[in-house]
């Protein structure tokens, strides 16, 4: 079955240029051009993937991601031609799992798509079985990418959830920003300031105080560590 995106844009030349190349790769597309228009297009298709621009008429596309958040986890790559740091932080913190600038080469934004969507199949896919660990309330599935606080689920991003499996799964070890990043985001290079956003984003979510983390505990001057003993 092919992967289907949603793309909330209102520029319609840019929205037709963006499907033309996904459709290309052999995905499904439906294009929005407000959040208001997306929001029956959601509840009449599964939809594995949403491009969305902040400049919206109506409800903005920050409104919309912290809306959909509350109940949604689908991954959503924001593509906006607003570029400055409390955009960007503002994006990530309300539940973006990526966040590209315009202009973006079509290319290069349908290379960003597929990465993401490749990285949801295999950890929706995992054949080694399903794995789990429990903390606190918690209970967090590895292979079917949920965190669980007792029959409730706790609506997390993509990016959330693999930096608090990373974490998890290695627990009680330290790890500085820049080895977050490259085994997360599997590259050596980026904006490692979003650590920290995630880091923030995943304390708000699961810790009682977050300024006093139980679980994400920072270890100043080395990085973060997920402790079960605190």
């Amino acid at each position: 079955m092919k992967a289907r995106v949603l793309v909330i844009e209102d520029d319609q030349a840019l929205a037709d240029l963006m499907v033309l190349y996904l459709e290309r790769e052999g995905l499904e597309c439906h294009i929005a051009p407000s959040a208001e228009a997306a929001l029956p297009i959601m509840e009449q298709n599964e939809i594995d993937l949403i491009l969305l621009d902040i400049n919206l008429p109506g409800m903005d596309g920050f409104e919309f991601l912290q809306e959909l958040r509350t109940h949604c986890t689908v991954p959503i790559i924001i593509v906006s031609a607003r570029e400055t740091e409390e955009d960007i932080i503002t994006g990530l913190s309300m539940g973006a799992d990526e966040y590209i600038t315009k202009p973006v080469a079509p290319r290069v934004l349908v290379a960003r798509v597929r990465a993401l969507l490749r990285r949801m199949h295999m950890q929706n896919n995992d054949e080694a079985g399903r794995r789990e660990t429990q903390f606190g309330p918690y209970t967090i599935d590895f292979d079917a990418c949920m965190l669980m606080k007792g029959s409730e689920r706790v609506p997390l991003s993509a990016r959330e959830f693999d930096v608090l499996a990373f974490l998890v799964e290695n627990a009680g070890k330290t790890y500085a920003p820049e080895e977050i990043y490259t085994q997360v985001w599997g590259q050596q290079y980026g904006d490692i300031t979003t650590i920290g956003v995630y880091i923030q984003r995943l304390r708000k979510k699961i810790e009682a105080n977050p300024a006093e983390p139980r679980y994400l505990i920072t270890v100043k001057g080395k990085g973060y560590l997920f402790s079960y003993d605190n």
